[in-house]
């Protein structure tokens, strides 16, 4: 964080300072939540969770550094105390966005946000400085503190923005104002706490509605191929860029193809010139996430070549997202199991069927939770995709909505050994020890709550130590 002291920081959020023998003392580490985090210098902001009170740290993280605490009562040690932590660190935050000279860069969207988020860090930095969110640490507790990581040689504040209802993103950009909002798709991942597409729309334009006019610099980057995105251009003064496969986007992807290995390539043509991407990630999700990664670098002035380069050489940088290990034995193990929901599934599905050209591929899928009344259907269409994407092996893995995943691959024509339903992960990682061979392909996903990254994580550990059975 940008230098504070602890008097002035009292008086942006509002509180009192307690065992403060000098309230000139400036906060020069990072602002954390999580005691294991502290550095000398840092503002531990102390959250009452359900399980865990940070107060509770108080000597310890004063002890290892930390210059005072951010709490809701005086704890002994050195402490602002405020009426609510939440609040006060969101006013903080605020605050230091405003003293930034940076860019602020904010995305959102129903699929793809972290991925695209660490796209675009990768980008910019090669311009200049950036700091941008950790994994997916995009509410209302994880974008304040993203934010007080930046400092006064940033130049680019990437901000992944979530949100599980109408006002929340709202909510978010009056924390940071963004000058460039960024909206992915509009898709149906929560769908069942929001009531609808029509909803889950209203809820990500807010993004847009907060941005600047065009005369004070506000950009609206927009899929071109998603119409309830589209349509938000009516919600915004900014300046509108579109992003995608139509001939009428801004920045377009051409002659899009997958290489052998299941890595997307594309001609990128932008207003500035056009210049060939290979990228090393896997699926073709990943073109769409490309394009608005370089819609925004282009509005920030980078030329197609610096823009086509930075993309051809970016990673993933957030774990469990089409992780992909290849093990000593020839089989090859896709981790993407951080999250799941309708549309990044059909998206790993065929990911996986564009790897295992010439291969057997293995889907081994659970729940994607949060649909409400389209559980059923969507679970089931998942199935019947595994089936026409001509996926070797079908795992389902859990209760109800595993069973209707592992139905609507039976239902679609996947006969006897071809799907099957097992109780949990151990079983998942049972079965496959058992049966997968050299040269095999598995993809592991579901939404983060199943936890089938131990699936994939035991599978990893099996090739390591030479086990499994290599028929």
């Amino acid at each position: 964080m940008i230098a504070l002291s602890l008097a002035e920081i009292a008086e942006v959020v509002g509180g009192q300072t307690h065992d403060i023998p000098d309230p000139s003392v400036q906060v020069t580490g990072p602002v954390v939540r999580d005691s294991r985090e502290v550095e000398p210098g840092s503002l531990f902001v102390a959250f009452v969770g359900e399980h865990v009170d940070g107060h509770d740290f108080a000597n310890a993280v004063v002890e290892a550094g930390a210059v005072a605490l951010l709490a809701s009562r005086p704890v002994g040690v050195p402490a602002i105390v405020v009426e609510d932590v939440q609040s006060a660190l969101g006013a903080l935050a605020r605050h230091v966005v405003r003293r930034l000279g940076a860019t602020l860069v904010a995305l959102t969207g129903s699929a793809g946000k972290t991925s695209t988020k660490d796209l675009i860090a990768q980008v910019l930095a090669r311009k200049a400085p950036t700091v941008f969110t950790p994994g997916s640490f995009n509410n209302e507790i994880g974008l304040p503190l993203t934010a007080l990581s930046a400092t006064a040689e940033t130049r680019f504040l990437v901000l992944e923005m979530g949100a599980r209802g109408v006002g929340h993103i709202r909510y978010l950009t009056d924390l940071t104002p963004p000058q460039i909002g960024l909206v992915l798709n509009v898709g149906t991942a929560h769908i069942g706490e929001f009531g609808g597409r029509e909803q889950i729309a209203q809820a990500k334009g807010e993004l847009v509605e907060a941005l600047p006019s065009v005369e004070d610099g506000g950009v609206a980057v927009l899929n071109a191929d998603d119409p309830l995105v589209r349509a938000m251009a009516s919600r915004t003064k900014a300046k509108v860029i579109l992003f995608g496969e139509s001939g009428e986007a801004d920045v377009r992807a051409e002659n899009v193809r997958l290489t052998d290995s299941g890595q997307p390539a594309f001609r990128l043509r932008t207003p500035s010139g056009a210049s060939d991407v290979t990228m090393r990630l896997y699926g073709e999700h990943h073109v769409s996430n490309a394009l608005a990664a370089a819609a925004v670098a282009h509005e920030l002035g980078m030329s197609a070549d610096e823009i086509a380069t930075a993309l051809s050489e970016a990673g993933s940088l957030s774990r469990w997202r089409m992780e992909v290990t290849e093990r000593p034995d020839g089989v090859t193990i896709v981790n993407d199991a951080y999250n799941a929901n309708p549309e990044s599934m059909r998206a790993a599905l065929r990911a996986l069927a564009a790897m295992g050209k010439g291969r057997r591929t293995w889907a081994v899928l659970g729940k994607m939770a949060e649909l409400g009344d389209e559980a059923l259907a969507e679970h089931d269409a998942v199935g019947r995709l595994a089936v026409r994407l001509n996926v070797g092996k079908l795992v389902a893995v859990g209760g109800r909505e595993a069973s209707w995943l592992q139905l609507g691959a039976y239902n679609e024509g996947s006969w006897g050994e071809e799907s099957v339903h097992v109780s949990d992960a151990q079983a998942a990682v049972d079965l496959l020890r058992s049966e997968l061979r050299p040269g095999d392909v598995v993809l592991v996903k579901a939404s983060r709550s199943v936890g089938l990254e131990s699936v994939a994580q035991a599978l990893v550990e099996t090739g390591a130590e030479g086990g499994g059975d290599a028929r």
